[in-house]
C-alpha cells in the first residue's frame, strides 16, 4: 500500500492526540488478517482492523494496530472516500481500542469519543457508526 506523507502526518497528529506513547502500525492482507483475528478472536474470518494494547510498563509502546489493506481499499472505493481517509478511520478506532474503550460493552463512551474525533480530524462517518 501506497500512502503520502500527508497521511502519516494525519496519523501521527491522531496518535500524539490520544497518547504520548508511539504505536505500532502494520499493515496485512486479507488472509494474514483471517489468521490474526482467528488466533486472536477466535473468528474464522478476515476484519478490517485489530488492536493489541501493551501491559503499561514505562518507555513502552501503546500497542500495535494492524489494519488490513485490502478491505481499506474496498471500504474507500465502496463509501466514495480516499484510501487516506479509510486508514486514518481505521487507526483512530484502533487506538480508541489500544486506550481501553470498548464499543461492544460500554454505554456510548467510544461512539461519543469517536465522533469527536472524526469532526476535529475533518474525517468521514466513524467505523462505529457506519457498521
Amino acid at each position: 500500500m501506497l500512502l503520502c506523507d500527508r497521511t502519516f502526518e494525519l496519523l501521527n497528529k491522531i496518535a500524539s492526540t490520544l497518547s504520548p506513547k508511539d504505536i505500532e502500525l502494520i499493515f496485512v492482507g486479507d488472509e494474514a488478517m483471517r489468521e490474526l483475528n482467528l488466533k486472536h478472536r477466535k473468528v474464522d474470518k478476515s476484519t478490517d482492523v485489530l488492536s493489541f494494547p501493551l501491559a503499561d510498563v514505562p518507555n513502552s509502546i501503546l500497542g500495535s494496530v494492524v489494519i488490513n489493506e485490502d478491505e481499506a481499499l474496498r471500504m474507500a472505493k465502496k463509501l466514495g472516500h480516499s484510501l487516506e481517509e479509510e486508514v486514518a478511520i481505521l487507526f483512530l478506532h484502533a487506538t480508541l481500542h489500544l486506550l481501553g474503550f470498548d464499543h461492544e460493552k460500554d454505554e456510548g463512551e467510544m461512539r461519543a469519543k469517536e465522533e469527536e474525533l472524526m469532526l476535529k480530524f475533518n474525517l468521514p462517518k466513524s467505523l462505529i457508526l457506519r457498521t
